[in-house]
């Protein structure tokens, strides 16, 4: 398999777990600013989970554009780094339908512990497959990021039963982090 067949099927299913996001969102019932009182926690959440799979998406698509090809390892945990970002829109919903209550905010947090760890096993699979030299492997080095995030995240699960607002803080705390473009990998393939 090539790696554009790989890539446009990861995009596919990212396209599809936004789209399923945004379905959930109901209409409000009504025609003042009352009636978005309801939709507002399922707005936010769709709008933090909305930039964490972009996030990923944009990732994804430089990760892949530094790897020279794929084989069966890197196409097994690309499905892995899939199934965890398909179960956002899930957890988006639940989270924000139950107002931030502490299992659901929890919960969200560790979908996106599973959905870090993924993405980084994936890194792994593609160093291990091209070298620690290879284009890919220079640029991400000790991925301090990565492991930062997903610590970030363990903790939030944590403090979701102390405090939902603190987990959903550091759950937007994160995606900033990574909002701002990571230029690691663009510098090497330019």
């Amino acid at each position: 398999m090539t790696k554009n067949r790989l890539e446009a099927f990861s995009d596919a299913v990212i396209a599809i777990a936004m789209t399923i996001m945004v379905l959930e969102i109901k209409v409000p019932h009504g025609a003042d600013w009352h009636a978005l009182r309801p939709t507002v926690p399922l707005l936010l959440t769709y709008v933090l989970s909305y930039v964490l799979l972009g996030i990923y998406w944009n990732g994804h698509h430089h990760m892949l554009h530094a790897t020279e090809h794929v084989n069966g390892t890197i196409m097994w945990t690309n499905l892995h780094l899939l199934f965890w970002l398909s179960l956002v829109p899930v957890a988006t919903a639940w989270w924000g339908e139950s107002n931030y209550a502490p299992l659901p905010t929890a919960v969200y947090g560790g979908v996106q512990v599973m959905s870090g760890f993924a993405y980084q096993t994936l890194q792994r699979s593609i160093v291990a497959q091209q070298g620690s030299s290879s284009k890919l492997g220079a640029a991400i080095g000790k991925d301090f990021k990565g492991k930062l995030s997903i610590i970030s995240y363990l903790a939030a699960i944590g403090l979701a039963f102390v405090h939902p607002m603190i987990s959903a803080t550091i759950y937007a705390l994160v995606a900033a982090m990574w909002f701002v473009p990571d230029r690691r990998i663009e510098s090497r393939i330019e």
